[in-house]
């Protein structure tokens, strides 16, 4: 194992070491997004009597304040916690956000996008026979496919983020069996980490002829040359004739490279109700407002019954019978771990909002506007710096959560991408760098192309001094052909 694999798996275990049950308890809760956590606090009010629907009548109306104090994520921890030293200990608590909008809910608004694809795999992993860990293991690969549906992240960062987001110790074995059963999934080519290995997986399910041999010889041997038509090279090094090589490159045309997004427009006509997690409206003057959306998850509060029940206990807690006394230990239970939940919320909503906020102030310009381009270059650790939260807390809040704003509903992570800086010290933004690019490749004249090193010229002179190398890096990333294959 290299030293940072090591130095990764020694800090994930020094996590859950020294988090207490409540801190596990918020962890686990910043993953969720609004439409799971309304369907886990109504389970957990049906679990725990200690904890009622509805507002504390001892309490008066108030919103959450949104200038917190972040060292303090898991500082007010309840002390009554102590009876649960263990993850176990902790219900499996099913819960959701309070509404900061007095009662306000956000427009249910239609979506169908790539969730649509992870919900159809993640139908498939359920009919798997796997163990608790190997479907874990599944659900975090699935969640690294891109939106083609292909896995472009390498084995050894599969490996350290399961150790550090998971907490699972794996191998590179372990990880490519577990991959092998997504390949298995439809649409063929699913988790494929290269073209091809997409179009050879999707070959392997062919019925077996004597042109799907050919086909898999010239994917498995001459792929480059297959995307690069190089016909007379295949032809001669496989010894078959131009009318064999043509039936066979009609039938490769066929395969479809991007198998995730084929199933995206197919799930696509089946509209899924997406619930943004946070409101965020851009006023004329300038300024900016910020509401978390809890959609309809109730407030919570401690049964009055229970506390009263357990203040008698407390107060003729001598000479006891054992029953009083279990009876004792049940309240307290439920009381503790009714109050911990609704501490665990609150802590919840208020990394919501810091997280949130500080992508607002960082990416400013853009909420104002709805202009792309005016997106900065901002990566995970920009945004825990400002905040003073862990990487690993925004990691999470950035998963799986959406924002509406004026110009329409984005997942968080749609604001999150590396920056390019010149020899100069000049950092910027490589969306909009990959923006202008398109529109010179859309604008070019077909038959005669930029190729790399044009691509580059036309770059340096609107701006942005970039190599052809980090053109051609580019345009691979947007899934732009080389000169010779856009040509007419």
């Amino acid at each position: 194992m290299s030293q940072g694999s090591h130095q990764i798996q020694t800090q994930a275990q020094q996590l859950t070491q020294t988090l207490s049950p409540h801190q596990i308890l918020v962890v686990k809760l910043l993953e969720l997004p609004t439409m799971e956590l309304e369907e886990r606090v109504r389970a957990e009010i049906l679990d725990n009597p200690a904890l009622e629907e509805g507002k504390d009548p001892s309490e008066q109306d108030h919103d959450i304040d949104t200038d917190l104090n972040e060292d303090n994520l898991y500082s007010n921890e309840d002390l009554s916690l102590g009876d649960y030293r263990t993850e176990d200990d902790i219900p499996d608590y099913k819960l959701q956000e309070h509404n900061r909008s007095k009662g306000e809910v956000a427009e249910e608004i239609p979506f169908s996008d790539s969730v649509s694809f992870y919900e159809m795999l993640l139908e498939q992993l359920r009919m798997q026979h796997l163990t608790e860990e190997e479907e874990v293991m599944a659900e975090y690969l699935i969640g690294s496919l891109d939106d083609d549906g292909l896995l472009r992240k390498g084995m050894q960062t599969l490996i350290d983020e399961l150790m550090l987001y998971r907490g699972i110790y794996s191998n590179e074995a372990e990880v490519e069996r577990i991959l092998s059963i997504i390949q298995e999934f439809d649409p063929a080519g699913i988790g494929a980490r290269s073209l091809q290995e997409c179009l050879l997986l999707q070959l392997k399910r062919k019925p077996d002829s004597p042109l799907k041999k050919i086909e898999v010889e010239i994917i498995e041997k001459y792929c480059d040359d297959f995307t690069r038509k190089n016909k007379e090279k295949i032809v001669q090094r496989l010894n078959i004739s131009e009318e064999t090589y043509d039936e066979a490159i009609n039938e490769l045309t066929k395969l479809n490279p991007r198998p995730g997004s084929s199933l995206g427009d197919i799930v696509g006509k089946n509209f899924q109700q997406i619930i943004p997690d946070f409101l965020v409206e851009a006023e004329e003057d300038g300024s900016i407002n910020l509401t978390l959306n809890n959609g309809n998850v109730p407030e919570l509060h401690l049964s009055r019954e229970f506390n009263e029940l357990l203040e008698e206990h407390t107060t003729n807690k001598e000479n006891q019978s054992k029953e009083s006394k279990d009876a004792f230990l049940f309240l307290k239970q439920k009381v503790d771990a009714a109050q911990g939940f609704i501490n665990a919320i609150k802590q919840r909503q208020q990394t919501l909002l810091t997280t949130m906020q500080v992508i607002i102030d960082l990416q400013r310009p853009f909420f104002q506007e709805g202009d792309e381009t005016l997106l900065k270059p901002m990566i995970l650790k920009d945004v825990a710096e400002k905040a003073k939260l862990d990487v690993s807390t925004i990691s999470r809040v950035s998963n799986s959560k959406y924002v509406q704003t004026n110009y329409g509903i984005y997942p968080l992570r749609f604001f999150f991408s590396d920056g390019y800086t010149t020899e100069e010290g000049e950092e910027l933004s490589i969306r909009e760098i990959k923006q202008l690019l398109k529109e010179c490749v859309e604008h070019e004249n077909k038959e005669n192309p930029y190729n790399d090193d044009e691509l580059a010229d036309i770059l340096r002179e609107k701006g942005y001094p970039i190599a052809r190398r980090t053109v051609a890096k580019y345009r691979q990333q947007l899934n732009i052909p080389t000169a010779r294959l856009r040509r007419l």
